[in-house]
Parts: structure tokens; sequence; C-alpha cells
């Protein structure tokens, strides 16, 4: 008996309690989800759904609770029910039907945790979207870390994702960026607005490798424009590289430029004007955006011709709404906060959804902190601290999952002196090591001939995982699928991280009293081959989660 059937089965009898007082009643999965009792001595799951739907049905939720608590009692694996309170109900299985699990998670394999909750959804996840002017800052860091880790969450629940970086060339930025890396070349002060850094001089000198002649020669405006197309191709390339060893590659690039050359922008102004969303005043163009939230209507058109910087807001989103994503996701630091209003404003100027059709994702600030004082200086990028500055210092698991275990929305402070440690206290280690537990106790396993099988039969008897720490790590265990759906739901990838460490210690707990190998000459006996399965189902969710993560899950450690 799993807890999923268990609600479905709460589901048929409050449905009958309802048509027995002729009312029908919808249920949500959320009023039908079991929590595990604080209280060990309580039961194995507690239900709540009497006291969420009592009053729909016309019932005192205590009436109901008992009457449902009947119809539990007589299912096959329920050994006990009990109604206290106002309304809860205590269930409590048998060992064999909650060691069943085990038996479930190694069949699955990697598809335990999975689910269909956004099956085919088209979604669009952009992230990071760093301009090409520098080295990928922590904060694009964080970025990265947690977009893939979501991208990776929302594919487990049957989404179709899209990983897209925003390449912004088109703006005053990249106009700074080569002008800095041109007086790099003439030998000229940095500009009073360019960029600091020894990166500047490293790209300087690749732009004088690339570049076929004498950029010194040339007139100034050509020479910068030369510079310009080299450098930025050359930055985005070392931001690429820097990625992929992070271990995150996108789908599509997609360049702001192609919003003006193909037309996107102009395309966006028609769909809009046709609308009515946009009028004339003060010779500028504006959008009507207070009609939908915003606290001022929008210039999309100044009045020197020029396009306004939401001209590129509105065609990207046009652009991706017209490539077939139903769902577009953006992840903005913390300084763009304010922006969400004239964005949201913008999709309802479209004639659709905000907060569905696009979703904004704030990510706070990240500080590093080496004995106890804070990292402000990088060698390559001078006053800021970049991703390889935190992967030279701790390497990429312990960068994305210490990236990764906090809410995004909350300031993040990274100390590089415990995610070097080889200690409990270091999470990513606790979680990593545990998996590599699992793997020396399978390998000890076959040394010792514990196997699954006995005489070419399955072993496996579920009663055998009767003892209290096997109790509670396989209550862990099935949070599993529930927990992923959740973090898919609300965006949360730690949310994956912290389960990790939960079910970490729960396995390490288990292990210390458990014996899955027999002691000195004793014989293999069918508990220890059950046990077996259990250790191996507890590997398959830790190598899964961690891949969530993209965090790998170490054999050896």
């Amino acid at each position: 008996m799993t807890p999923a059937e268990l609600s479905e089965a709460l589901r048929s009898l409050v449905q009958t309690a309802a048509a027995g007082r002729s009312t029908a009643i919808d249920l949500a999965d959320a009023e039908l989800e079991l929590e595990r009792p604080r209280n060990r001595d309580h039961g194995d799951w507690a239900s709540t759904v009497a006291m969420r739907v009592g009053k729909r049905i016309g019932v005192p939720p205590r009436e109901l609770a008992g009457e449902l608590a009947q119809g539990i009692g007589k299912l096959k694996g329920v050994s006990a029910v009990q109604v206290a309170g106002p309304g809860f109900i205590n269930i409590t299985l048998d060992a064999s039907s909650s060691g069943e699990l085990a038996r479930t998670i190694v069949a699955a394999g990697a598809a335990y945790g999975t689910g269909e909750t956004l099956a085919g959804v088209p979604m669009n996840l952009e992230f990071v979207s760093a301009n090409p002017t520098g080295p990928i800052h922590l904060g694009g860091t964080r970025w990265a870390a947690v977009g893939d880790s979501l991208a990776r969450i929302l594919t487990a629940q049957g989404a179709a994702v899209t990983r897209e970086y925003y390449f912004n060339d088109h703006g005053a930025q990249i106009d700074r960026f080569s002008a800095t890396v041109l007086a790099a070349i003439l030998g000229e002060p940095t500009p009073e607005d360019g960029y600091g850094g020894a990166y500047i001089g490293d790209i300087a000198a690749r732009v004088v490798a690339a570049h076929d002649g004498s950029i010194a020669a040339l007139p100034r405006t050509e020479a910068q424009e030369v510079v310009r197309a080299i450098g930025v191709d050359l930055m985005f390339g070392d931001i690429r590289t820097a990625l992929h060893d992070f271990g995150v590659d996108f789908d599509v690039y997609f360049h702001e430029n192609e919003l003006y050359e193909s037309g996107a922008v102009q395309h966006a102004f028609d769909r809009l004007r046709a609308a009515g969303q946009l009028y004339e005043a003060n010779g500028a163009t504006w959008l009507r955006s207070t009609a939908f939230g915003d606290d001022r209507d929008r210039v999309v058109i100044k009045s020197n011709g020029e396009t306004a910087y939401i001209a590129g807001d509105l065609a990207y989103y046009l652009n991706k709404r017209e490539r077939g994503f139903e769902r577009c996701l953006i992840m903005l630091g913390a300084d763009h906060h304010g922006y969400i209003g004239r964005l949201m404003a913008m999709v309802a100027a479209f004639g659709d959804t905000p907060y569905v059709n696009l979703e904004v994702l704030i990510g706070q600030m990240v500080n590093l902190v080496r004995d106890g004082v804070a990292v402000k200086m990088s060698k390559r990028a001078g006053t800021v601290v970049t991703m390889e500055d935190l992967v030279e210092a701790v390497g990429v698991d312990a960068a994305r999952y210490s990236l990764v275990r906090s809410s995004a929305d909350s300031e993040l402070d990274i100390d590089l002196d415990l995610l070097t440690r080889h200690t409990n206290d270091n999470p990513v280690y606790y979680v990593q090591y545990a998996h590599a537990r699992t793997r020396s106790v399978a390998r000890n396993a076959v040394a010792a001939g514990v196997t699954r099988e006995a005489q070419g039969r399955d072993a496996f008897d579920p009663a055998l995982l009767d003892h209290p720490r096997e109790n509670d790590l396989l209550g862990v265990l099935e949070q599993f699928p529930r927990l992923v759906q959740r973090a898919a739901e609300l965006r949360e990838p730690h949310r994956v991280a912290r389960y990790l460490e939960e079910l970490a210690g729960a396995f390490h707990r288990w292990y210390d009293v458990c014996r899955v190998l027999p002691q000195g000459d004793a014989p293999v006996e069918p508990v220890h081959r059950t046990r077996l399965v259990l250790n191996d189902a507890v590997a398959q969710v830790l190598a899964t989660g961690l891949g969530l993560l993209g965090v790998t899950a170490p054999e050896r450690m």
C-alpha cells in the first residue's frame, strides 16, 4: 500500500460519503496529501481530509473521519487506523506494505521520482543571459546552477523544456566593452566608463592575433567595429566554455540583434497597434501599460525615432510565444525586481495571462567567505568574483550544490572553507558520501555472497524491514516523487537538495544499526538480501536527486 494508493482510496471514500448525502465533491490533490506524523507512535501516515472537506459535505469533521477510518481499515496493507483530535486520521501500515516500496524503487530505476504533471507543456527557460563584456560573475553563476537544475526538474515532470540564453549584442555596454579593448590594444588608459580586469588584456591580445592586419592603422571608428566583432565573439566563446565546464549547455543562443534585423520589433509594434494598445503623444509612441497594472505608460518609440529598451522585450516575448512556448520563464537579478510590473503589463497587452504565460524569478546576491572574511577580488576580473574563481576554489560539484541548496530569492553566503572539508557539516560531501557508502555496501555484498536472489528466485521479503530506522528510511524514500513535483510547481530546486540531506541522514542512521552483511562466519539470511534491496533503493534516489541538481553521484570517496 503506497501513499498514492492511500490517497486515491481516501478520494473514493470521501466521494462515497458525499454521494450518500446527495452531494457531489471535487477534491484537489493537495486536500488528499498524507503527512508523516511527528510522533511515529501515531502511525505511518496522517490525513486531514475530513477537516478540509467536512463542512462542504455537511458533516462534522470528526464524524466524517470516523466514517473514512472504517473504510481505510478494510484496505489490504493497513494494520490500524485511529481518529484523533478534531478529525485527524492516523494510519499504520503493516511492515510488508511499507517495505514493498524498496522493491518498487529498484524496479523503477531512474523513473522513480518522475511525473507527468507538465507532460508535453512547451516551456522556454531563459537564464544567465550575461552580457558578453566579461566573465560570468557570482550572480550569473547562481542562475546557471539554479536554472539548469530547474530545467532538469521540469523535464522530470514531463515538460518540453528549452534552455535559452539571450545574448545582448545591441546595447551601450557592448560599445563600452569594445572601446575598453581597443584602448588596451592601442596602449591607452582604460576609458572612464570602461571595464577593468586582466581579462581585457587577454581579449585584446587575442583580437590582435585574430585580425589580419594592423588594428592600430585603422581609423578609430573602423578599428572599434573590428574590435567589437572579434572581441564580443571571443568573450562569448569564453562564456560558453565556462558554462559547459560548469555542466550547463543551452539549446538556443538568441542574439538581440536578430530582433531588429529580422523585423521582429516592428512586428510586435504592429500587433500591439492592431490591438489598440499603442498611442501617439508628445512625438513618441506609447504602450498603454497602465491599463494592465503598470505604474505608468511606457515609451516604445522615442520622439527622436529611436526604439526604447522595452521594444526588445516586447519583440522577444512575442517571438517566444510564436515559436510555440506556452510558458516562458525568465530568471533575473535582484536589481530587476521593479521591472516585473511592466513585463506583466506587456504580457496582458498581447492578450496573454500574466504570471502564467510569463513567469519572472528573481535571484539575490551571492557572497563568498573565506576565513570569515568576504572575498571581493578576482585575479582575472578585478573587483568582480567570477564563476571560474568559485570553481577553482571548491570544484564544480560543490559550487553547483552550494548555489542551489538555498532559495534563490534569499541572499547567500558561501563558506569556501566549509565546502573543502570532508566532514558531515559540508552538505555536498554529506550527500555524496551517502551515495558512495551505498555503492560500497553493494560491492561488499557481492564479496560476501549477499545477492537479491536466492536459488534463482527473488529473495526480497518486505515484512523483514520492520526496524524503526527502516521505517524512517522508507518514509523519506516515499516522499521523493511528491517532493520533485512540488519543486517543479514552485520553481524551487533547493527543495531537492534539502530532501537529499534528509535522505542521507536517514540512510546513515539506518546503516549504523541495520546490517546488510552477515557478521563473521554467520550465514546469509533473507533479511540481508532484503536490506540490500533497501540499500540499492537509497542509492537510486540519491543518484537521481543529485542528477536533478547536475551534481555527480560518486561510486567511491
